[in-house]
């Protein structure tokens, strides 16, 4: 077989194997699941409630990205725990969300319209957020689940899920000032978090950054 007729072989075999993550990666639904567990390792039946998907289509999509290499899992008891393959899943899932909001209008036209429905939620830098942690003088929420908060987390956070909220306001001095996070760039939860603690009289700020994006900033 002659040189050039063995580069073509080459070639066509390496992008098939490319392709292989390309289509794995085709569904929103499995993106969603990998962004899950960027930010720890989860039970399929967290997934699910997670996702707001069934049990059987987390099951399905799950059968995909192992295929795929994306994810792995180990059993604890009776539950299977998913995790991300590698740390490199992650790094493309942060760099798939840059590009898209770079290159696709949708992206940035989407995250503007949801934030102009929480127009007095306010934004702190994370450099004022070190500044002011060094003094004392701001207190840093993490409103993410428990098992995501112990996988990782912000130095310093404490860790207040959405649902227990209200209860953890109801102790803090009403001129507290907060700082909360969730996932990242993307999630809505800590501007709602923080439309929430201003309601209730507390000056409150919201983190743009997620864990990933605080330690690689």
């Amino acid at each position: 077989m002659k040189d050039a007729q063995l580069a073509d072989i080459y070639k066509e075999q390496l992008f098939l194997q490319y392709a292989r993550i390309g289509k794995c990666l085709s569904s929103e639904r499995r993106l969603e699941i990998l962004n899950l567990l960027s930010n720890g390792s989860k039970a399929v039946e967290t997934l699910a409630h997670q996702s707001g998907m069934s049990f059987a289509n987390v099951s399905r999509h799950l059968q995909v990205l192992l295929e795929a290499n994306l994810v792995k899992f180990t059993k604890k008891g009776t539950y299977v725990i998913y995790s991300l393959a590698n740390p490199l899943v992650a790094e493309f899932l942060m760099s798939l969300w840059k590009i898209s909001e770079h290159q696709l209008s949708d992206v940035p036209r989407l995250k503007q319209n949801i934030y102009e429905q929480y127009k007095n939620v306010r934004t702190i830098s994370k450099k004022d957020v070190l500044k002011r942690m060094k003094t004392g003088s701001i207190l840093v929420l993490d409103i993410r689940p428990k098992d995501e908060y112990e996988t990782e987390h912000i130095e310093g956070a404490v860790s207040v899920p959405m649902e227990e909220l209200d209860g953890y306001l109801q102790t803090l001095p009403q001129n507290t000032e907060i700082a909360a996070y969730c996932r990242g760039p993307y999630c809505v939860f800590t501007t709602q978090a923080v439309e929430q603690m201003q309601k209730k009289g507390f000056k409150a700020y919201r983190i743009e950054e997620g864990v990933y994006e605080w330690r690689t900033s």
